[in-house]
């Protein structure tokens, strides 16, 4: 039902002298790779990796913080390549690869992307990678949790989503709600430039609003009653969507779904954080950091402190690049 690797699994205490996963797995009923022991304690401690294209992610973190607030995060923004919204597949997926292995080579157990453009075009190639490898780390994505959330609560079967050029363009929301109930339609609508109006933090102009509005339209006209949200930056713009589509509309943001998938993994293979105190949380950046823990702080309405600077590729502005991600 979800989407996650099968992983693979390193034999308990490795030669580093660092725990690690246990040899063998088998899948329960959702396709969750289950092992057959546990895993040593000083695996669970390792915090949970998530990336982003930018700042939009922290959205998804700040309700894994509430759901899972005895785990510890390290969270990955590669704002020095924002936005990824009308980037290629190939260099998402090059990008996807590359902040993966940043998180692995800080010992996250688990990878969250945090990215709906990232999750559309890369979620399987990364899937694909932990297989090859011995790592046995779980993948998951933002696409696959709104999608069984939308299906689920909408009433008429008519479904709306808003997300930027590359997410609308992979067709990913398409396939997976065909997977969960083929009946539903959607009706996608890409929204250029939005995403980097949110995260820039520039004031809401009169024009601003009438892209969302018109947006909003053909989404009206189709008569969904449930809209998903196809942006981690999006739900910062709630109010006003809400306002736009209507009261009855619901919204299907990835931060809620996801972090019950999180949490369903992390049950199912037995990596729960074993501390009983409140979680950590840090914080990567691959641009500026001063401006992401300025950002950041009002994308996670938690004071982010200290922030790390990660070096990565440099690669081409996206075409149009004042586009969405």
């Amino acid at each position: 039902m979800f989407e996650r690797t099968s992983a693979r699994k390193e034999v308990n205490g490795s030669a580093s002298g660092t725990g690690s996963p246990v040899a063998g797995s088998f899948c329960d009923h959702d396709g969750v790779s289950s092992p057959t022991a546990s895993p040593s304690e000083d695996y669970r401690r390792r915090p949970i990796g998530v990336f982003d294209s930018g700042v939009g992610g922290l959205t998804v973190l700040h309700e894994l913080l509430v759901a899972l607030p005895q785990e510890d995060y390290l969270y990955l923004g590669d704002t020095a390549r924002f936005p990824y919204g009308e980037r290629s597949p190939e260099e998402l997926q090059r990008f996807a690869l590359e902040l993966a292995e940043v998180l692995l080579e800080r010992r996250a157990k688990l990878l969250v992307v945090a990215c709906n453009a990232a999750t559309s075009a890369a979620l399987g190639v990364l899937q694909e990678r932990m297989r090859e490898t011995t790592l046995g780390v779980e993948v998951l994505g933002v696409v696959r949790p709104e999608a069984v959330r939308a299906a689920a609560i909408t009433r008429n079967g008519r479904v709306g989503l808003l997300a930027t050029p590359a997410t609308v363009a992979s067709r990913a929301y398409e396939r997976a709600l065909a997977a969960v109930d083929p009946h539903i339609s959607l009706t996608p609508v890409a929204v250029p430039g939005l995403a980097a109006i949110i995260q820039e933090g520039r004031e809401f102009t009169a024009e601003a609003v009438e892209v969302v509005r018109a947006a909003c339209e053909p989404l009206r006209e189709a008569g969904v009653d449930t809209v998903i949200l196809g942006c981690t930056h999006y739900p910062l713009i709630a109010r006003m969507l809400q306002r736009l589509l209507g009261p009855r509309v619901r919204l299907v943001g990835s931060g809620p779904a996801l972090a019950r998938q999180v949490e369903h993994a992390l049950e199912v293979r037995g990596l729960r954080n074993p501390q009983p105190r409140e979680g950590s949380y840090r914080f990567l950046c691959s641009g500026e950091v001063e401006a992401f823990r300025r950002l950041g702080a009002r994308f996670l309405q938690m004071p982010l402190g200290e922030v790390e600077h990660v070096a990565v590729s440099q690669a081409p502005a996206a075409a149009g690049a004042g586009g969405g991600r």
